[in-house]
C-alpha cells in the first residue's frame, strides 16, 4: 500500500507546487486585465512584477490619484473566486495602504488607511482626503457594507465658498449608494457613490447672506439655512 500511495502523493504535490508557482508567477498587468480591475476604477500609467509581488506607477482609483504604489495579490482568495489585491504607496508618509477585492458579483475597499491628495469630483476639488479602517462594499449595483472614518480637507473653490476648512463623518450605505456624510462648522457635503462610477454631491453652506452673491454666481441657491447645489457627474 505505501509504494502505492507515496508516489500519488508525491504528484500530487508537485503538481500543486507547479500551479502555485505558476499562478505566483504570472505577470501582474494579465492579473489585472484578466480580472477586471480597469472596470472598477483602477488604473495605472504602467504594471510590473508578478502577480505575488508587483508595482503600479501613477495608479489611481476613480479621481483619485494614488502615485507609485507596490501590488500583490493575496492567492488563497484566488482559488475561492475572489482577487485580493493589496496597495501600499511607496511614500508612507502621503499615502495609503489598503485592499481592494473583486468577484463576479461585486468589489469591495477594505481596511484602507492613509491620505489622499488633490481628489477631484468635477468641478469641486478636495485639497485632501483622510481616510482610518475605511471600507465599502458593493454586490449586484447595490452598496453592502461602509465602516471607518473619513476626512477631508477642502481646498480651491471649496475654500472660497466659506465651507469649513474640514469636513468629516463616518461612511454608510443608503439604498445602493455608499454615503460619506461630511459635516463642518459652517456647513455639509454628502457625498454619494453608486457602483457603475456614478456620483451626486449635495453641498450646503450656512453662509452670511452679504456671500449671498458670491455663492450664487458659484452656482450655489438659497435653501433653508444657507445656500446649496447639487452636482451629478460620474468618473
Amino acid at each position: 500500500m505505501k509504494r502505492v500511495r507515496l508516489p500519488v502523493a508525491r504528484g500530487v504535490f508537485v503538481a500543486s507546487a507547479f500551479l502555485f508557482a505558476l499562478i505566483a508567477l504570472l505577470p501582474l498587468r494579465l492579473a489585472l486585465d484578466w480580472m477586471d480591475l480597469g472596470q472598477r476604477g483602477l488604473s495605472a500609467r504602467a504594471a510590473s512584477g508578478s502577480l505575488w509581488f508587483g508595482a503600479l506607477q501613477e495608479a489611481g482609483i476613480g479621481p483619485v490619484a494614488l502615485g507609485d504604489v507596490s501590488a500583490r495579490f493575496h492567492l488563497l482568495p484566488l482559488f475561492l473566486g475572489r482577487a485580493r489585491l493589496t496597495l501600499e504607496s511607496e511614500d508612507e508618509a502621503n499615502g495609503i495602504r489598503g485592499a481592494i477585492v473583486a468577484s463576479r458579483h461585486g468589489f469591495a475597499f477594505d481596511s484602507v488607511d492613509g491620505t489622499l491628495r488633490d481628489a477631484f469630483f468635477p468641478p469641486l476639488p478636495f485639497g485632501r482626503i483622510e481616510l482610518e479602517d475605511f471600507s465599502a462594499g458593493f454586490a449586484n449595483g447595490q452598496c453592502v457594507q461602509a465602516g471607518g472614518s473619513v476626512r477631508v480637507f477642502a481646498g480651491g473653490d471649496l475654500a472660497t465658498l466659506g465651507l469649513a476648512a474640514e469636513l468629516g463623518g463616518t461612511p454608510r450605505c443608503e439604498g445602493a449608494a455608499l454615503l460619506l456624510p461630511l459635516a463642518g462648522r459652517s456647513g455639509r457635503l454628502d457625498v454619494r457613490l453608486f457602483a457603475d462610477g456614478r456620483y451626486r454631491l449635495d453641498l450646503r453652506v450656512a453662509a452670511d447672506p452679504a456671500m449671498g452673491q458670491q455663492l450664487v454666481a458659484a452656482g450655489l441657491r438659497p435653501v433653508p439655512g444657507g445656500f446649496g447645489m447639487r452636482l451629478d457627474g460620474s468618473f
